[in-house]
């Protein structure tokens, strides 16, 4: 591959559509390669824009606000890295002969979880849980009764758990219903999921770079309201289910198409594993790759964009432990003891412009045995705190 020089004539361009703090690895990479890099993103200040070479602010479902862009910066790759985004930007730029990553038949179906779901069971064949589509209170109701409780309500169009709830029985219907009305996206059609009773779940980042497809460790994590708090890598599993795993990451992203890295979520019960999700970028589980790996999720999703060598070395077991903010401020600022800086140890702040209650500012990652490592990060991202 030939690189050059950003700013040029002959530069190769990145788009990043969406900026936060995942952008923000991701443009770093790109600027190690000599790629120029433009962020676009809802909000300005967003982490991205501070490590690209231009940056812009736009409503980021604006179909013809985000075309202007486009056919203005000519980018050579375009990465969406958020899910509320116009698909209908993104199959018109493709049309037009922008490259798209992956591709924006699978930015659309894995930004819609009827679609994926769907795709996924009825197409692909891959064992999920039981499910049901409902679009009104009553339809909630009905499928809480076939499924059985407790029971997890979803919007079918949403992101870091936004929306997201667990129905314990008829009793919080319509808590989950309004619920649901926050999510980031389109709330007008939900997915009812029967309760998997699994042991663990897991992230299997799945790298395809157009000659090879590559696994990284699984990675577990542990959720609260539906978005990530806590990961560690690997997660403990047999080989028989880790295979399986890599198997439905492979068959999924097979079916997607197209290059980058995926973060294929899972259910994990014994040895038999579930499909759940899917998303076509790095995973913020995935964090913990900036300790474990040589190449982390972010460096991984670059090359794959490129079409490079895929291969790296695991430096090691490893965990992550994201900071949420406590307050709400238009000038945050985060205190940082200085017990997260040590030998196997250290902090990543996101340099988010504004802070609220259960925004993540930054993450705090460990090198060292896994039980280890999760105890220690438990106990490390106490020691960060948020100033009023």
């Amino acid at each position: 591959m030939l690189f050059s020089a950003p700013l040029k004539s002959n530069s190769k361009r990145v788009m990043l559509l969406g900026s936060g703090e995942l952008g923000k690895e991701v443009a770093i990479e790109a600027q190690r390669l000599g790629l120029e890099v433009i962020a676009v993103d809802r909000y300005e200040g967003a982490p991205a824009h501070s490590v690209a070479h231009r940056a812009h602010v736009v409503n980021m479902q604006d179909e013809e606000a985000i075309l202007e862009i486009i056919r203005h910066e000519k980018p050579d790759y375009i990465l969406p890295e958020i899910e509320a985004i116009s698909i209908d930007a993104l199959f018109k730029a493709e049309a037009e002969g922008f490259n798209v990553i992956p591709n924006a038949n699978a930015v659309s179906k894995t930004m819609n979880r009827k679609n994926i779901r769907t795709f996924a069971a009825e197409e692909l064949g891959l064992k999920t849980g039981p499910y049901r589509f409902v679009t009104t209170l009553e339809g909630m109701r009905q499928a809480g009764e076939e499924l059985g409780y407790p029971c997890v309500v979803k919007p079918v169009m949403s992101s870091s758990g936004h929306g997201q709830s667990v129905m314990r029985s008829a009793d919080d219907l319509e808590n989950s219903w309004e619920m649901a009305k926050e999510a980031r996206g389109d709330a007008s059609e939900l997915i009812v999921e029967a309760f998997v009773n699994f042991d663990y779940e897991i992230t299997m980042l799945t790298a395809r770079n157009g000659k090879e497809t590559v696994f990284c460790e699984p990675i577990g994590h542990e959720q609260r309201d539906g978005d990530y708090v806590f990961s560690w890598q690997p997660m403990r599993m047999s080989e028989v289910a880790k295979r399986k795993a890599q198997e439905i990451a492979k068959n999924i992203t097979d079916g997607l198409g197209g290059q980058g890295l995926f973060g294929v979520e899972l259910f994990v019960e014994g040895d038999e594993v579930y499909f759940s999700e899917v998303s076509p970028r790095p995973h913020d589980t995935g964090m913990v790759t900036l300790i474990t790996q040589s190449q982390s999720e972010f460096a991984l999703h670059l090359r794959a964009v490129l079409g490079l060598p895929l291969g790296f070395t695991f430096y090691g077991e490893g965990a992550s432990a994201a900071f949420k903010s406590e307050n709400h401020s238009y000038a945050p600022v985060i205190e940082v003891d200085d017990a997260l800086f040590t030998n196997n140890s250290f902090v990543r702040v996101f340099g988010k412009p504004e802070a609220h209650k259960g925004r993540r500012l930054a993450v705090a990652l460990v090198l060292d045995k896994v039980e280890d490592a999760l105890d220690q990060s438990r106990k490390l991202i106490t020691k960060i705190s948020d100033i009023k």
